[in-house]
């Protein structure tokens, strides 16, 4: 018997308890999927915001952060093939890098 999930192209939410980027910073994380999505407030160049799905060597339940970063975005687009990943999120100045 076929199962739903084998043939849907339904995208499902990234499921998790939600938390604040500035929590997980200098820690090793593993990213395990996001997506990106247009944003209301567009403060950003881009004017997306990504949802990443994440968990920690601490924590192996999935966990969700909300980021308008556009070096995140672009960084988690350019190495969306390599997912799952450990990386470690920095804030330089303004800015958050994975690393």
């Amino acid at each position: 018997m076929k199962r739903f999930s084998d043939f849907s192209s339904e995208e499902t939410p990234l499921d998790g308890a939600k938390v604040k980027l500035d929590e997980i910073l200098n820690q090793e994380v593993e990213i395990i999927a996001f997506r990106l999505s247009e944003s209301k407030f567009s403060k950003n160049v881009s004017g997306k915001y990504a949802t990443v799905q994440f968990n920690t060597p601490e924590c192996t339940l999935p966990r969700v952060f909300f980021t308008g970063s556009d070096v995140l975005i672009t960084q988690l687009e350019k190495y969306k093939e390599e997912l799952p990943f450990m990386t470690v999120i920095k804030k330089i100045n303004k800015y958050y890098t994975l690393s």
